[in-house]
Order: C-alpha cells, then sequence, then structure tokens
C-alpha cells in the first residue's frame, strides 16, 4: 500500500474520530449556556468527562501530526 493511502485514511479516521469527541463535548451544555445563561463556567471536570476532554486533546494532536505529514509527503 503507498503511504500517501495509509496517511489518507488515517486523516479520514482521525477526522471522524475527533468530530465525534467534540460533539460528544457539546451535549453536557445546556441551552441556557448558549446564551450566557450558565453559572458554571470555572467548573472542574471529572471522571470521564475529563477523560473525553483528554482524548479530544489527543485526537487533535493526532490529526494535526498526520496532516503536516500528509502535507509534506
Amino acid at each position: 500500500m503507498p503511504l500517501e493511502l495509509i496517511l489518507n485514511t488515517a486523516q479520514i479516521i482521525l477526522a471522524v474520530l475527533l468530530i465525534a469527541a467534540i460533539l460528544l463535548q457539546a451535549q453536557g451544555t445546556g441551552v441556557g449556556a448558549v446564551f450566557g445563561g450558565g453559572g458554571n463556567v470555572y467548573r472542574t471536570k471529572r471522571g470521564v468527562e475529563k477523560k473525553l476532554f483528554q482524548l479530544t486533546i489527543l485526537l487533535a494532536i493526532l490529526f494535526f501530526g498526520v496532516a503536516l505529514v500528509n502535507a509534506l509527503v
């Protein structure tokens, strides 16, 4: 398999996973927070929410790295 095909496939998979992780985080916010009503801006993340946040950061870094390598190859 050519390297370009592997990188393109990895980039598509990472993009889908990153979109899913971001959408799962957005489900936790209420409608009131959209209009500035949420008073819990500075609360700490715990449990699954913290792991999902860390996973989102990891996926974003991996996506950026694969995109950079794909552009240079």
